[in-house]
């Protein structure tokens, strides 16, 4: 178990469409925080000078546009370049940690969860007490990135075979959240949520 000063911090993570925000705001009406990790990260990207200008520096003038973060450049940009994704996630994930430790000491819940789309592509499952993993049928997450997004199935099936297997991530998560069916994702976060609440106490 890894606590941060007797908080206990739940990762919660995902594939693209499989609906980890959605539960997260299931568990935020129990009272517990929620720390969306990648807005807080695009934030960053949008407000931090020193942040800005290592972009610039790493992926050239065209990283933003009118002074706003250029999501779709960037995203073409490392899909298939690891190592350029690396050296991004090095300028911004040490930035977004420490954002994370000053929000989680203002926190009063009997504990919280860390919204983050890569925990085991990160190897930073270690910085978790537990590790919940959202899944939904490969349809489902299609339909829900289309309708969303505006983009086309070719083009979000690519980012799904791209991204690490859901049978990897289940296999390394204490809990398992099957979101194909609201009303029956609800009712496996309150199981989750009691779950949870009888191991702290």
């Amino acid at each position: 178990m890894k606590t941060n000063n007797n908080h206990i911090i739940i990762g919660i993570t995902g594939g693209i469409g499989s609906g980890k925000t959605t539960i997260s705001r299931y568990f935020e009406e129990y009272g517990i925080p929620v720390y969306h990790a990648d807005d807080e990260a695009k934030a960053l990207m949008n407000r931090s000078k020193v942040i800005r200008k290592k972009l610039i520096a790493l992926f050239g003038d065209t990283a933003y546009v009118d002074n706003t973060l250029n999501r779709d450049y960037l995203r073409q940009k490392i899909f298939n370049d690891k190592t350029l994704l690396q050296k991004m996630n090095r300028i911004v994930h040490p930035k977004v940690g420490a954002h994370f430790k000053r929000w989680i000491k203002k926190q009063q819940a009997p504990y919280v969860l860390k919204e983050v789309a890569i925990i085991f592509e990160n190897n930073l499952q270690d910085q978790y007490d537990y590790i919940i993993t959202v899944v939904a049928d490969e349809e489902e997450r299609i339909r829900r990135v289309t309708n969303r997004d505006n983009t086309s199935k070719a083009s979000v099936a690519a980012i799904i075979s791209n991204q690490l297997p859901d049978a990897d991530k289940i296999a390394q998560s204490d809990f398992v959240i099957y979101n194909n069916n609201l009303e029956e994702s609800k009712k496996q976060v309150t199981s989750i949520h009691n779950q949870l609440l009888s191991k702290l106490n």
